[in-house]
């Protein structure tokens, strides 16, 4: 095993880290506010949109009007912005079965998905993508955009968007998502934002942030680590990293009182 490169996991160790800096915040207040799978289901919109994207060669249409995945960028947060507004004008109306609306939203993008790749040749293949990622050919050109992007959701998050309605909450969250799905695919997105805030829910204020951070990172450590020295999928790996931890906390870290979520 002294052939093994650990250096290959630099950038999709970043790459998660990345990821985990807006989701850790993010999946701690849809913890609290009960809707556990509006991520999931906005991601898997956003994933419809790419999908769309690249059954219309949309980057290819879009060729010199910006940087490479432009097209497909553009059709995620459309998608993924207009998954939000549905989400939020179904809260307004039914605001009773509002995880079972999302949880239909999800299933319908999966299942359109799948019916928009039935006749392409390598739809199997896309379809895996989505769903998993390519963790390990994620490169520093595609970071940067994305970094400045969440610098800006973190301000607005920590800043006026506690003061925003439920839409600005959903539409802030359909943007971070939307870039997300590109690096990670959809399960790591789901798994990046609810593992840590449920390893951590017996915690509170800024020690459970720092404590969902440090829990992620460590999944993504060891998935990352285990998938290279196994030769296994990366996210799939990390995904079930993730997962471990999120009730390795739940046993480790007591409950404090007031400590709901």
């Amino acid at each position: 095993m002294n052939t093994l490169d650990w250096t290959l996991l630099a950038i999709p160790f970043a790459a998660g880290l990345l990821v985990l800096a807006t989701h850790v915040v993010l999946g701690i207040d849809v913890l609290r506010r009960g809707i556990i799978f509006i991520d999931l289901a906005i991601a898997q919109v956003a994933g419809l949109g790419v999908v769309a994207a690249s059954l219309t060669d949309l980057d290819a249409l879009l060729h010199g009007f910006g940087p490479p995945g432009l097209g497909a960028q553009l059709a995620a947060a459309l998608a993924a912005g207009a998954g939000a507004l549905l989400l939020t004008w179904c809260e307004r109306r039914w605001p009773d079965i509002q995880e079972a609306l999302i949880g239909l939203v999800f299933v319908f993008a999966a299942a359109a998905g799948i019916l928009l790749l039935a006749r392409h040749p390598h739809g199997g293949e896309h379809l895996r993508d989505l769903l998993a990622g390519q963790l390990l050919w994620v490169s520093w050109q595609q970071l940067l955009p994305v970094a400045v992007l969440y610098l800006g959701v973190l301000a607005l998050w920590f800043g006026p968007a506690q003061r925003w309605p439920r839409l600005g909450f959903y539409l802030l969250f359909a943007v971070t998502v939307t870039a997300s799905v590109q690096l990670v695919g959809v399960l790591l997105v789901f798994a990046s934002l609810i593992a840590p805030a449920v390893a951590t829910r017996a915690l509170d204020g800024g020690r459970r942030v720092v404590s969902g951070y440090l829990v992620g990172a460590a999944a993504y450590a060891a998935g990352l680590g285990l998938s290279l020295y196994a030769d296994l999928p990366a996210g799939a790996t990390v995904v079930s990293c993730l997962c471990l931890a999120a009730f390795a906390g739940l046993l480790l870290f007591k409950r404090r009182s007031g400590a709901l979520y």
